[in-house]
């Protein structure tokens, strides 16, 4: 079994704003193979995109680490002033943003935006630095015309297949992918999937794919990680988590998601996500939770281990 290439410990991730300390991560834990592909998934608001800001260093103000360490090769990221991280970034780890469009500048041309990390990275002259962008653009499937072109004449699909295409200039090997199917329609989606999917059996990049449909991380990812309001509730091979959900809310995800060779009734999860500038006491799942127990209300559950790596953090395979 090989080394861990990442390993992030008791990583807390604050929102310090006029109104409160918004706790977006808060105490989170995993680890990552050398090309092994993490599934992230969870709710909107609870902590996946800043997650994955914050293995990079590119959290948004007034937002910062407040504990933990992200170690990624050898090297803890949150020790690194910030010109020592701007070097790890691109070359070490990636990330294919959320929303091509608003990732692209808009006044440069898609060869310009793709040449500049490799000159600037690994000392090329444009020209050099044109013909190596020309060649991982065709690993994506575009042309290299498309170099000449602004970011306002590609279509989404295109867009989204220039930022894997940047993502993949440096050769890092991690690369992060935040909801990289957002807007597309369904067609486009299944492109960029199949694409991702060339990339792990090419590269053997390790990849972190992050998502709300649960049923894009069961096609790629070797493990899958369930956020809660800033925590992981539970994480495990994929086959684990899909088929043998242990905790409440990974249960009740799975069961909102239409079947068809099913006759399960299609439930949803009553409530809200919780406010984090005040998370409930106790298990953050609780006033949700049909399971829920007077300890659940008071004690924050510990890390369960059900054995083969799938861990949960739920009172009631802690109390067996």
């Amino acid at each position: 079994m090989s080394s861990a290439l990442l390993e992030v410990r008791d990583l807390k991730i604050y929102y310090y704003t006029l109104t409160g300390v918004v706790k977006a991560v808060d105490g989170v834990s995993f680890s990552l193979r050398d090309g092994e592909v993490l599934g992230i998934a969870g709710e909107s608001g609870c902590g996946k995109s800043t997650l994955g800001y914050g293995l990079l260093g590119l959290i948004p103000p007034p937002g910062r680490i407040a504990g933990g360490s992200i170690v990624l090769d050898g090297t803890d990221l949150t020790k690194l002033k910030p010109a020592e991280l701007r070097k790890v970034r691109w070359a070490k780890v990636s990330m294919v943003f959320q929303g091509a469009m608003n990732a692209l500048n808009p006044v440069y041309t898609v060869g310009h935006q793709l040449a500049e990390p490799l000159v600037l990275h690994k000392g090329m002259d444009v020209r050099e630095a044109l013909e190596v962008a020309a060649e991982v653009l065709k690993k994506v499937g575009l042309t290299p015309d498309i170099l000449r072109r602004y970011p306002h004449e590609l279509s989404g699909g295109m867009k989204q297949r220039v930022m894997i295409a940047m993502a993949l200039l440096l050769k890092p090997r991690l690369v992060i992918a935040d909801e990289p199917t957002t807007a597309l329609d369904v067609v486009i989606q299944a492109q960029i999937m199949n694409l991702f999917k060339e990339i792990k059996e090419r590269e053997r990049n390790a990849m972190i794919f992050i998502t709300h449909d649960l049923s894009l991380i069961a096609e790629i990812a070797d493990k899958t990680s369930i956020m809660y309001a800033g925590k992981i509730v539970e994480i495990g091979s994929s086959d684990d988590i899909f088929n043998s959900p242990a905790h409440p809310y990974t249960q009740g995800l799975l069961r909102s998601i239409p079947r068809l060779r099913s006759k399960e009734k299609i439930t949803w999860i009553p409530g809200v996500p919780p406010d984090l500038r005040a998370p409930p006491p106790g298990c953050r799942f609780h006033p949700r939770c049909p399971y829920a127990m007077d300890i659940c209300r008071t004690e924050e559950p510990p890390t369960v281990d059900l054995g083969k790596e799938h861990l949960v953090s739920c009172w009631l395979y802690a109390r067996r």
